[in-house]
């Protein structure tokens, strides 16, 4: 009885000490290098659920891509800023306002890419429309295609897609193929998407690989979100529509009737060089590939177009959030008028705070999102932030359902507008790899316009006077979804 009750308090000794130890290193740890509202959600998760909390961390709690990853993105940064340094890319449209200008050179620091002038941009809003004008594209190919998608599936929307590459790989096109890993891994179709591109002779590599067992692993939940297509260096489309339909196959969207809504963009001219490398820069940090004596990277000629673009690459690779830092550069140089499209807003409180501040110097901000969520977690965490932006003076449109409105866009007074892949939330920010489009020029701009247009007609507004009707379970899961939001 005596060793028993012993053995009980030495249990409870060690627990103690260890669960002690376990809290003071949380707190030399978890805050270093990272924003005190990620640092506070790790220490209140790791200190209320200790077991979960630590497993969490060590599974998802690095935000950083291998040490050896980013050594490759350095070294590529470097390649691309000494290689585009003396060259001309096009001519540029005069008279940019020094904001601008300022915001191309922090771009340039941060992302390598240069400023281009004479390009063309075409938006495309239509989803199946976008597919085929991409396999049309493919079909004029003559020396290579790259493909770079987050979700690629072969399906009967995307046939079409397919069987461009197909045709174009028979004639002896190389056709290199980029997917994500994990977003694509058990999804369907998944296994006869890769025999498709076997069987037509792709060269393809999934981005990011979760392969413990094959020595590649980083933090499962850091994904390559780019969605981009490069024909011959003379072509590309890029924007926020993955290759697969609609539904994306799967069955409890069937079953809801969900469909996505995407916006891509075809440009011609000297940017397309830019988007080119970043498929080559992922392509070297999966296969270690340089391509450098294939593909003259910086061969470009003018486009039919006037428009400034610059490609801005971002994600864990890099240093710093390059997105992120462009829209607080786009928010803040705003006079008149701002208009955000982003399916998954969860703002960190840099960006909430350029939006309300715009408001109250007198711009007028809108923002569009879906009425339903496909994702639980997010779509409540972004719910927890539509009372603070009404307040400010935020007009929010409210996507109707059963549509998913997936583009991912800016648009800013009558000159400037940035569409990619990036979403303006913290997952966007800090863990996924994205691709955005920086264009100066009217008329692309009143196309975006155009698109806003046609999205406010499917839209409803949201008024504080229904938001203030919502019931408490809401407000309870919104509150908990933004403080999980902040895990990074």
């Amino acid at each position: 009885m005596i060793n028993a009750t012993f053995d009980a308090s030495w249990l409870v000794i060690t627990l103690f000490v260890v669960d002690l130890v376990v809290r003071i290193a949380a707190i030399i740890i978890v805050p270093r290098n990272r924003r005190p509202t990620a640092a506070m959600a790790w220490l209140l998760a790791i200190y209320f659920i200790p077991f979960v909390g630590v497993f969490l961390f060590l599974l998802i709690g690095n935000p950083r891509l291998p040490r050896k990853r980013r050594r490759k993105q350095a070294a590529i940064n470097e390649y691309i800023h000494d290689t585009s340094a003396s060259l001309e890319f096009g001519t540029l449209r005069p008279h940019a306002p020094q904001w601008f200008r300022a915001l191309v050179q922090l771009n340039r620091n941060l992302g390598a890419m240069p400023i281009a002038g004479d390009n063309a941009a075409t938006l495309i809003a239509d989803y199946q429309q976008s597919l085929d004008a991409m396999a049309e594209a493919i079909r004029q190919a003559q020396r290579y295609v790259h493909v770079e998608f987050y979700i690629l599936q072969s399906d009967e929307s995307t046939d079409n897609f397919f069987r461009a590459l197909e045709e174009v790989a028979e004639r002896g096109v190389v056709v290199r193929v980029l997917l994500d890993h994990w977003a694509n891994r058990g999804k369907p179709f998944y296994k006869q998407t890769l025999r498709r591109l076997d069987a037509m002779g792709a060269h393809w590599h999934l981005m990011l690989p979760v392969q413990p067992l094959r020595g590649r692993y980083q933090r499962p939940d850091l994904r390559n979100h780019r969605k981009l297509l490069v024909i011959d260096g003379d072509v590309a489309y890029m924007g926020s529509q993955n290759v697969t339909d609609s539904s994306y196959n799967l069955r409890k969207n069937i079953r809801r009737g969900l469909h996505w809504v995407d916006l891509m963009v075809r440009v011609e001219g000297p940017v397309v060089a830019s988007i080119n490398a970043v498929f080559l820069s992922d392509w070297y940090s999966e296969t270690d590939e340089t391509l450098r004596d294939e593909i003259d990277l910086f061969s470009v000629t003018s486009g039919p177009g006037d428009l400034d673009c610059q490609v801005v690459p971002s994600g864990p690779g890099f240093d710093f959030q390059n997105n992120l830092k462009l829209f607080l550069g786009l928010l803040f140089a705003a006079k008149e008028r701002i208009i955000i499209v982003s399916p998954y807003f969860v703002p960190d409180e840099a960006l909430l705070l350029a939006i309300t501040t715009a408001c109250q110097r007198g711009v007028h901000v809108e923002l569009f999102v879906s009425e339903e969520g496909d994702q639980a977690m997010v779509y409540h965490a972004q719910r927890s932030y539509y009372e603070a932006l009404l307040h400010a003076g935020v007009t929010i449109w409210m996507y109707r359902k059963p549509y998913i409105l997936h583009s991912k866009s800016v648009t800013i007074d009558d000159e400037v507008a940035v569409i990619g892949s990036s979403n303006m939330d913290m997952r966007s920010f800090g863990l996924n790899l994205e691709v955005s489009l920086l264009v100066r020029g009217e008329e692309f701009v009143r196309d975006m316009r155009r698109v806003e247009d046609a999205y406010r007609t499917l839209s409803r507004q949201l008024t504080i006077e229904e938001w203030r009707r919502q019931p408490l379970r809401s407000t309870i899961l919104d509150n908990l979804a933004r403080l999980t939001s902040a895990l990074q």
